[in-house]
């Protein structure tokens, strides 16, 4: 067993927990050491502003149907409980309502798993209305099956879902068919909101300007160039899941061409699969993307894993490379690496040419990024030098409308532009102007 050291945020008062992460004795190894797991658990239970008092690693011979693990363990939990008390105990691992009922009881305290906490970060991350009821979607599914317990309900003056208790709360006993209308209700509220983000969609292909969605692993670093790139201001620490709603602002690239960027929720591995169809409005604006943008923590000791459930997840909505969609790395995080280290790296990515290595938080590498993206983008776009009458002005409104005007110059009556287009809009184009001869 090992101590951690307390949270920096967990000197107010929100709350001390225990964390756990059981791993069962001769099963195939994981993707990622024990010791990791459970440094991520301890991170997102730090993401809540909870003092982490205690975090072990559990081995489990076999698992138990009443309390996940052995009876000798849940008493030591208890006795450690009883010298060092916690508010709650957050297990990093699925748990039955019956095994997290029967760990209560041994442990006179609550007892949270993995989903839960992701939940409760979730909900007190959520800023916007649609990610509100995205997760609260998500929750009210996770709770559905939960009615062995009482839950907090939304509207109260903390964030969260009320797992972890808070001020303002009211409990209510909530039925399967009460939860059940709400579910309802959730789903056809959001059904507006894919309608709405549709429609936005068609008129952003309009202007158009392509859209480069930026996804990765949890704290990765996407909100940080997000901010590089753009200018912007959106929250951005070193935490996980520091930010969920979606953000999106125009980037001017090096050719001159505008993109719209997409800052998108973190992925994390064993992410509950109600809680990726809760989020299918946000993650549809990864689907549509012109280009998506895996931002990886190379500095990471598990910065191979990360890439690998990020990569399942972009699978399970369709997005892959052979699909047609056009992807890129940034490999992040660089000044955070040893020297030699970093040399290698970058030598790895110069020879790949959908890899760029940079640092968003210094800007290294964020021009070259930029280069890329424009190289990416222009692969498919039609570059025009046209001639018009300078009175033309239904053309020139068109060219403005659904291309991309470079420069233009008038000269003896006519206007000289160099315009770019998708292959679609050239098509467009060129009918448009057999029509006009006609």
């Amino acid at each position: 067993m090992s101590d951690q050291p307390a949270s920096p945020s967990g000197g107010n008062g929100a709350g001390r927990a225990l964390v756990i992460h059981p791993v069962l004795k001769g099963a195939a190894p994981e993707k990622r050491q024990p010791e990791a797991r459970l440094a991520e658990a301890v991170g997102l239970t730090r993401a809540i502003e909870l003092e982490v008092r205690h975090a072990e690693v559990i081995n489990v011979s076999a698992w138990r149907p009443a309390t996940l693990i052995g009876p000798g363990k849940v008493e030591e939990l208890a006795q450690l409980i009883q010298e060092q008390p916690v508010d709650v105990v957050v297990v990093d691992a699925a748990v039955t309502p019956v095994q997290q009922r029967n760990l209560e009881r041994g442990l006179k305290t609550k007892v949270i798993d993995r989903t839960g906490l992701i939940l409760e970060i979730f909900g007190a991350r959520a800023r916007t209305r649609e990610g509100r009821l995205q997760v609260e979607l998500a929750h009210l599914t996770y709770q559905r099956s939960r009615l062995v317990r009482s839950w907090t309900h939304l509207e109260r003056q903390r964030g969260g879902f009320g797992f972890l208790g808070g001020p303002g709360e009211s409990q209510l006993e909530m039925d399967r068919r009460i939860i059940g209308d709400r579910i309802t209700r959730i789903k056809a509220e959001l059904e507006h909101v894919v309608t709405t983000r549709g429609l936005h969609r068609r008129a952003r292909q309009k202007v158009p300007y392509p859209v480069v969605a930026l996804v990765g692993y949890t704290n990765a670093g996407k909100s940080t160039l997000f901010n590089r790139l753009t200018r912007a201001d959106v929250f951005a620490k070193d935490l996980l899941f520091a930010t969920l709603d979606p953000t999106m602002r125009v980037v001017k690239l090096p050719s001159g061409r505008k993109v719209i960027l997409s800052d998108t929720v973190g992925f994390i591995s064993d992410l509950p699969t109600h809680l990726v169809a809760a989020f299918r409005a946000t993650l549809e604006e990864v689907v549509a993307a012109n280009l998506v943008l895996h931002v990886r923590d190379m500095a990471h000791p598990d910065w191979a894993a990360q890439g690998s459930d990020v990569d399942a997840v972009l699978a399970s909505l369709g997005v892959t490379a052979t699909s047609g969609h056009k992807l890129m790395q940034a490999w992040n995080k660089i000044d955070q690496m040893a020297p030699e280290e970093r040399d290698t790296l970058l030598n790895q990515a110069e020879r790949q040419d959908d890899v760029v290595a940079i640092s968003a938080l210094d800007g290294t590498g964020c021009d070259a990024l930029l280069a890329h993206i424009d190289d990416r983008l222009g692969d498919d776009r039609v570059e025009l030098d046209l001639t018009l009458p300078a009175a033309d002005g239904a053309a020139l409104a068109w060219l403005h409308r659904h291309g991309e005007v470079r420069s233009m110059a008038e000269k003896d009556g006519e206007l000289h532009l160099a315009v770019s287009l998708s292959p679609g809009e050239y098509g467009r184009w060129q009918k448009r102007q057999q029509g006009a001869r006609e």
